[in-house]
């Protein structure tokens, strides 16, 4: 009668310890870094960067300006009509795949 109960006493204080273990694991994990910028501030800060549409680098607020109100004065070149049907095609066989995608276009 001892023996079992001792083991009862032994089993459940060694769950208890796992439990309480796994339960700090968990609240240390669930907390963002330290060094992260909480939402909040993110979203107040004003944004003085951006890309450029045409390659993608880095450009001042000043230069972003600059760059659009030189593409709407001189709008980039049209494409070839050849060329345009060529675009269409292609993206009509991209429809056509996804919906026969048995079919070998």
């Amino acid at each position: 009668m001892r023996k079992s109960i001792r083991f009862l006493v032994l089993t459940v204080s060694i769950f208890t310890l796992i439990a309480l273990n796994s339960h700090w694991g968990a609240a240390v994990m669930a907390l963002p870094p330290p060094e992260d910028t909480p939402e909040e501030i993110l979203r107040t800060q004003i944004i003085t960067e951006a890309r450029s549409p045409i390659d993608g680098k880095s450009l001042t607020a000043a230069e972003y300006a600059e760059l659009q109100a030189q593409l709407q004065k001189a709008p980039p070149p049209k494409l070839t009509s050849n060329l345009r049907q060529t675009l269409f095609l292609l993206r009509l066989r991209k429809a056509l795949r996804q919906v026969f995608p048995f079919f070998n276009f």
